[in-house]
């Protein structure tokens, strides 16, 4: 009954069909105005990740603002009165964009050692490099050795500064992520009531749209300030830098990246097709298809609200090629058919080329899709959200396949109208057919080594790599990050957080300083006794161990002003002093360079650490672990004395979180696709020739990766699970036809010519459009793309070797069909 009405869809009622999709598509293009992009940091972020839940804690504790990193580095001296005038200039610039809250710039340090007055004075009245009458080499030199300054505003060599630009907070997105958050932990904790799960994706809505705002605002001043830069720091090299300018140069990345895979998949596709059929029509009806599916999914998409990242940038590039790979197995078959059984009427051989290829199809879409599913084990966001972006996409192309090329071939065709060329010639396949019976042992001596040097290089594989790794040399990002981790201390935000015990009064208290405590009874009562020497030394203690480390780039602590104030002194403070010197700081200082790194209320102290990003040696997780075990054995401390958090720690776990997910995701891959095969089949034979070649070539790949030495990322860490599932459909196509001709034919080596003469040629051309399809991506700026691309294609060049050479000796060498009756006496 099924099939009639199918018949009747897309033979006898073409036209109403093809309507129909028109309408969904015009539907789907009025829906793409909701097609967003989501380039943010919290994109990138664990799930519920309880490192984030505290780095978020400690910024509420010691504040923290979003900012902007300009490195400056004039054509000559900072100590020359044109450059502090540029400098000057550039700065009332930025100062004045409203987006702006401050800019701090070395002509903005308070200079300490101009004058002989004591230190309280020269709190309360210091200058700067900006003063006329200041000794500018003098005030330069002390820039440049200050423990706070040097390496965090002026680079070692003092030919390149940084100009740090303060944005004022968006009250109202830190609002609506603390919203989220607590909806996050609720329904983690205790679970959501039906009315707060409406409510919440009411909220989710509403965050969305804001987020879109805030995007639209970053972008525009982001435009902004490069427009100021290049206005006014004519005599300067100036590179801009922060997370604000990464996510909104990312965003740029995606919707390039977008534009530029369509259009060149587009273009290889067309070209693939002329190659094959040579014959404008045979290039136009597949090629609807795969445009009708892609504006479809991107209408679904803005419908529903999902958002495109980095990583799930290339969907249409991997709709465009698994959509074609779909519709040339169908026009293959429709052309083979019809050139069999020419007594047929075309609305006949469409039906059966359709019903023919409707099951393979669907068990090479069900197999991809499980391969893309299995993404959903990670606990990345936009991994997961891939996965599922994928697995929707999939079901769309099925459907698009199924519906519109049979109508469209019904439509444009006649009866005695098969101008193309011959689709059953192929040197190439006809050369495989005959290496792959001749070369038994060729064929196993090799795949045993690749199975070999596959091992060897996944064990090899690891998951350390740096952030600036990801971008182009050629690329502001690149550019501004680097500059940043060579001259400025580093990039990669680390912070070690010091718990002093709750006491009254510490026990390195003093007569001397019980007594002042007494005399001077105010609303800081706390502050008197709280700056003990025991803490000071503790913290100093950290901050030089951390400072000892290669990796680490600038250190700032409180331990860095007391260090300022004691050269200033030329003695070591005691605790009486240190609390009188806290309470006699003026404000604005305070809340520049104490209030950061010290929290009086909650007894905390906070080092904070930049890590250079760019080191070749540089092991995160190693680090991290050296750290926290090293301030326990070295220095000391308790455990529950010290905690670390950060960027660092964060994006540690994302990595370490890659590769967990990497070895889970392969293991349900393999179940999932054999459990199928099986389902397909029936035979536990034919499922396992089935995947064999396909996990040969998603391991060589992976072993390859390890042995160059390549680090897993976001991108590459789902090559293998991804390779898989595409690779798999090849398998199935070619054993279905396998199994079909073999029952007219019975003989094993005139089956495996038909089958390569067929179904091995649609292979070969799908196989080399997903392969070019592929490598588009490396157009991207964002290298992890373009491994992504080259790898990819490669294990699907490897994989198309596989099943027409590995995959048909295994079924001569195994016989899963049984004898030929010409062996049956």
């Amino acid at each position: 009954m099924f099939a009639n009405i199918y018949k009747k869809i897309v033979t006898d009622f073409s036209k109403i069909t093809l309507f129909f999709l028109s309408i969904l598509v015009i539907f789907s293009l009025y829906q793409s105005k909701n097609f967003n992009l989501d380039a943010s940091s919290d994109a990138l972020l664990l799930e519920g990740d309880p490192d984030l839940k505290y780095l978020r804690e400690i910024n509420q504790t010691f504040g923290s603002k979003d900012f902007l990193v300009l490195t400056y580095s004039p054509i000559s001296s900072f100590t020359e009165k044109e450059t502090i005038l540029d400098l000057q200039l550039l700065k009332s610039k930025i100062e004045k964009l409203t987006w702006v809250d401050s800019v701090m710039t070395i002509i903005d340090v308070p200079l300490l050692k101009s004058t002989n007055e004591s230190l309280m004075e020269r709190l309360k009245n210091y200058k700067t490099l900006a003063y006329p009458e200041i000794d500018r080499k003098r005030g330069f030199e002390e820039i440049l050795n200050s423990p706070i300054y040097k390496d965090y505003v002026i680079s070692k060599d003092g030919k390149t500064s940084g100009i740090v630009v303060y944005l004022k907070k968006d009250e109202r997105l830190a609002e609506y992520i603390k919203v989220k958050d607590k909806y996050f932990n609720q329904s983690n904790e205790t679970g959501l009531s039906k009315e707060e799960k409406i409510n919440y994706k009411k909220f989710i809505k509403e965050y969305e749209d804001y987020k879109n705002l805030y995007n639209i605002r970053n972008n525009q001043n982001i435009t902004e300030i490069r427009d100021v830069i290049n206005r006014y720091g004519i005599n300067a090299k100036i590179h801009l830098g922060g997370i604000p300018m990464i996510s909104n140069d990312m965003m740029n990345y995606i919707k390039s990246d977008i534009i530029v895979f369509g259009i060149g998949v587009l273009i290889f596709i067309i070209l693939t097709l002329w190659f094959i059929f040579r014959s404008l029509k045979w290039v136009v009806m597949p090629l609807l298809g795969c445009v009708t599916s892609v504006i479809i999914m991107v209408g679904l998409l803005g419908l529903i609200g999902w958002k495109v990242t980095v990583i799930s940038s290339n969907f249409i590039a991997l709709m465009l090629i698994l959509n074609m790979a779909m519709n040339i197995h169908v026009t293959v078959r429709f052309l083979q058919l019809k050139k069999d059984f020419p007594q047929l009427t075309n609305n006949e051989v469409v039906f059966e080329a359709s019903k023919k290829m409707m099951l393979p199809i669907l068990y090479t879409v069900l197999t991809t899709i499980c391969a893309f599913l299995s993404l959903i084990f990670s606990e990345i966001k936009p991994i997961i959200d891939f996965g599922w972006m994928m697995t929707l996409g999939l079901i769309v192309s099925l459907l698009v396949t199924f519906l519109l090329l049979p109508s469209l071939i019904s439509l444009l065709t006649s009866d005695n109208e098969i101008n193309v060329k011959d689709t059953e010639k192929s040197f190439i396949t006809k050369a495989l057919a005959s290496f792959t019976k001749k070369n038994q042992i060729l064929i196993f001596a090799s795949t045993m080594l690749i199975i070999v040097v596959s091992v060897i290089g996944i064990f090899k594989l690891e998951v350390e790599n740096s952030f600036i790794n990801y971008f182009d040399k050629e690329t502001e990002i690149y550019k501004g990050m680097k500059k940043i981790d060579d001259d400025l201390g580093g990039t990669t935000p680390l912070n070690i957080i010091i718990n002093f015990p709750v006491k009254q009064k510490d026990e390195g208290s003093d007569d001397e300083f019980d007594e002042w405590e007494n005399d001077n009874d105010t609303k800081d009562d706390k502050a008197k006794y709280w700056f003990t020497r025991d803490k000071m030394d503790k913290i100093t203690k950290v901050h030089d161990y951390l400072d000892s480390l290669p990796e680490i780039g600038k250190v700032l602590s409180f331990g860095s002003i007391l260090r300022v104030a004691e050269d200033l002194n030329n003695k070591e403070l005691q605790s009486l002093e240190i609390a009188v010197l806290y309470s006699k700081i003026p404000e604005s200082i305070k809340n520049e360079i104490v209030s950061p790194y010290i929290s009086v209320e909650k007894d905390q102290a906070r080092i904070s650490v930049r890590v250079r990003d760019s080191l070749d040696n540089l092991k995160r997780n190693d680090l991290i672990k050296k750290i926290n075990l090293e301030l326990n054995t070295k220095l000391g401390l308790e455990k529950n004395e010290y905690k670390l958090t950060g960027v660092l720690i964060l994006f540690n776990n994302l990595l370490q979180s890659l590769f967990k997910s990497q070895i889970l995701t392969l293991g349900i891959v393999l179940l999932g696709i054999y459990f199928m095969f099986f389902i397909l089949f029936r035979n536990i034979t034919l499922s396992f020739i089935g995947i064999v070649p396909n996990f040969i070539a998603a391991f060589f790949i992976l072993g390859i990766i390890g042995l160059i030495g390549i680090p897993l990322d976001m991108m590459t860490i789902t090559i293998a699970a991804i390779t898989i599932g595409i690779a798999v459909d090849n398998s199935i196509h070619y054993i279905y036809r396998f199994k079909e001709e073999f029952k007219k034919i019975n003989n094993y080596h005139k089956t495996l010519d038909k089958c390569h003469s067929t179904v091995g040629i649609a292979i070969l051309n799908t196989s080399i459009t997903i392969v070019f399809g592929f490598s588009i991506l490396i157009l991207s700026n964002f290298i992890p793309t373009i491994y992504f691309g080259v790898f990819t294609g490669v294990a699907m060049l490897l994989a198309m070797l596989s099943v027409l050479t590995l995959l048909p000796k295994l079924i001569l060498f195994l016989k899963p069909f049984g004898e030929e009756v010409s062996n049956l006496k």
